[in-house]
């Protein structure tokens, strides 16, 4: 209840009148409750003057006991409209706040059913709990960070010349779940030229001796949160000169990036410190995204490391420090790790070489 209260007291002071939170991570942090999203209804509500409760079909009620629920839970029936029960429940309000996925045909239900109410998005509102981990969050990314840190660990059973990356990628998603996740989120391996899409995914291409080969790989826990990490192989044979030259450049400007990340800096000034290195070797025009973005229940979330992003790091907050180097037609490098703010510093939550690791 304590993260409902905190984000009643955060809207009221927004101005909003109630948060509607529909399934996915933003109920998931709020309730616990990893509900599925069905075409039928179900939705959290939390007016700023009353209490919470969750509109849920009666085929789900038992599931959201079950996931430990602490508030009302107002059922309905297959033939009921739960557009209508929803409203009757909430009352008459001024502004309500949905959630930032909230599927179109939701949100127009709603605007059907409460006509007079203005609709603004709670992502400003939940976002400011979400990107402030709690020790227990911290811990829980820490476990994520270890999981994944082991299936890199073992890629010398998979990575090797002859195979596809479909056959290898196949490997590596068998493993993210065996060493403790409970979903696979992506899996990117991305040989020779393949590397240079930063979200190439898997293909058929047969992985050739000398090829350099980017691996980024992620899954979610049974906690609930995510883990992120990128590192990059080489399929025997000898490194490519031009590639072990962006390479170097890449390490270190992922290295500076590490050491200069903590509270009290811009999330703007992290993804400058790497990628002025990057620009002053000659590959700026190379690296082509932001540094990282914010993690969590959701791989992608608030804080984003980027140009333009001038949020004041704080303590608590996680979030991947990637540079990359994509050279169309010859290779990519990208170095992935989660990093969270402590008090006083930076907690790196991934331990696997970041060197080119060479395999065979």
């Amino acid at each position: 209840m304590q993260r409902l209260e905190r984000a009643r007291d955060l809207a009221g002071a927004s101005g909003i009148d109630a948060l509607l939170v529909t399934p996915g991570a933003d109920l998931r942090y709020l309730s616990g409750y990893a509900a599925k999203p069905l075409e039928r209804l179900t939705c959290l509500v939390v007016p700023v003057g009353g209490e919470p409760f969750l509109v849920a079909p009666n085929l789900e009620v038992a599931a959201a006991e079950a996931a430990g629920v602490d508030v009302e839970i107002v059922g309905w029936n297959e033939t009921d409209d739960p557009f209508a029960i929803l409203a009757a429940r909430l009352g008459d309000v001024g502004r309500i706040a949905l959630d930032d996925e909230m599927w179109a045909a939701r949100v127009l239900a709603l605007r059907a059913a409460l006509p007079t109410t203005e609709q603004v998005l709670a992502g400003p509102v939940i976002s400011q709990l979400r990107m402030r981990k709690d020790p227990a969050e911290v811990e829980a990314l820490r476990v994520a960070g270890a999981a994944i840190d082991r299936v890199h660990e073992r890629m010398a059973e998979w990575l090797r010349p002859g195979r596809t990356e479909r056959e290898v990628g196949h490997d590596i998603a068998r493993a993210i779940v065996e060493e403790g996740h409970e979903t696979v989120d992506f899996v990117i391996v991305g040989s020779g030229p393949n590397g240079a899409s930063p979200h190439h995914e898997v293909s058929d291409r047969v992985i050739e001796t000398g090829d350099p080969v980017v691996v980024d790989i992620g899954g979610t826990t049974p906690a609930g949160y995510c883990s992120d990490s990128t590192r990059n192989y080489l399929a025997g044979g000898s490194v490519p000169p031009a590639y072990a030259e962006a390479f170097a450049v890449l390490h270190e400007a992922q290295e500076a990036q590490r050491a200069y990340a903590r509270p009290g800096v811009t999330a703007e000034s992290i993804d400058r410190v790497g990628r002025d290195i990057i620009a002053d070797a000659g590959f700026g025009e190379l690296f082509i995204h932001r540094t990282g973005h914010g993690i969590g229940t959701q791989t992608h979330e608030e804080p984003y490391i980027v140009e333009g992003n001038d949020l004041v790091l704080e303590p608590g907050m996680a979030f991947s420090i990637e540079p990359g180097i994509y050279q169309p037609g010859l290779f990519g490098a990208r170095i992935e790790d989660i990093a969270v703010c402590t008090e006083d510093g930076l907690a790196v939550l991934n331990d696997t070489e970041r060197q080119l690791v060479v395999l065979g």
